[in-house]
């Protein structure tokens, strides 16, 4: 089993990010409306959008990118059948380090959603 967490990824990201925030504030803001303006719903569904950029940070083997839109899609009730079909689309496009790097998805899916599960009393 890998100590790596997606959790804690995110977590520690955010406090960077933090930072940005305070000591680059115009080029996070313009980094932040972009994001918002293309997740935007629209065409496609802020499902199908949040799908598409986890298969970004798969083939970009971006840890922090995995986190968060694994997170998103958790939030948007993301079926494990329709991450396993995205995941499958990137294996096939990147081959064997995209297999990596969807196999790291499935753990920040298996985390987050334990995650959000109540614990019995």
């Amino acid at each position: 089993m890998s100590s790596k967490s997606f959790v804690q990824i995110t977590t520690d990201l955010s406090r960077g990010m933090e930072a940005l925030r305070n000591e680059i504030p115009e080029t996070m803001k313009g980094f932040n409306s972009l994001a918002r303006e293309a997740m935007k719903e629209g065409v496609l569904s802020a499902l199908d959008k949040e799908l598409i950029a986890l298969a970004c940070g798969v083939s970009a083997r971006c840890d922090g990118c995995i986190g968060f839109h694994v997170k998103a899609l958790v939030r948007l009730g993301v079926t494990r059948e329709q991450l396993m079909e995205t995941l499958g689309i990137c294996t096939y496009m990147g081959g064997g380090p995209s297999l990596m790097y969807a196999a790291e998805a499935v753990r920040a899916y298996d985390e987050f959603t334990a995650a959000r599960t109540p614990r019995p009393a």
